[in-house]
């Protein structure tokens, strides 16, 4: 990966910023289970200027709200098409899908996997989608998973050191 190549992080949520666990009470509401860690690293990103997508196949309040929290800048539900969606998203920003970064855990996954950049995918993702990455996690989905791919992407594109402190400087600043 060259430096300053992310442009955008794309992520799918079942599997990645989830455990892939579908928790659905007697009322039909569908319950997720988010890390902290995944969103402090999608923080640092979009403080770093990386746009965010979320690209799912499902439709939840849960996913909506939480990424209303992390202000993703896209997000994608019901989607049976990632890699229309992609190219979409990369238009609008006029980008190349090599200023791509996808994290995917399952075989609906391996089309964009494929067309971008760089991908990774958590340590308990389809061994097939394991094989076709760039990056394997060593966490699994909805487990930190997330957070330390955007590390590895963040480190090679900036000092994260220095990243961390501005980041902290700025949201003490912004706090007082």
């Amino acid at each position: 990966m060259e430096k300053n190549e992310i442009k955008l992080i794309v992520l799918d949520v079942d599997g990645v910023l989830t455990d892939g666990k579908l928790l659905i009470g007697s009322d039909g509401v569908e319950y997720k289970s988010f890390h902290v860690k995944d969103g402090m690293g999608i923080s640092l990103a979009r403080f770093h200027g990386i746009k965010i997508a979320m690209i799912t196949g499902r439709k939840s309040e849960s996913v909506h709200i939480r990424a209303k929290e992390l202000r993703v800048d896209f997000l994608y539900e019901g989607i049976t098409n990632k890699e229309e969606v992609l190219d979409e998203i990369v238009t609008t920003l006029n980008i190349s899908l090599q200023n791509v970064f996808y994290m995917g855990d399952d075989i609906n996954d391996l089309p964009v996997i494929k067309l971008v950049g760089f991908s990774a995918a958590p340590k308990d993702a389809a061994d097939i989608v394991k094989r076709s990455v760039s990056f394997v996690s060593h966490f699994n989905g909805g487990n930190g998973a997330v957070r330390e791919a955007i590390e590895i992407v963040l480190s090679y594109q900036v000092d994260y050191d220095v990243l961390v402190e501005k980041y902290l400087n700025e949201t003490i600043r912004m706090t007082q």
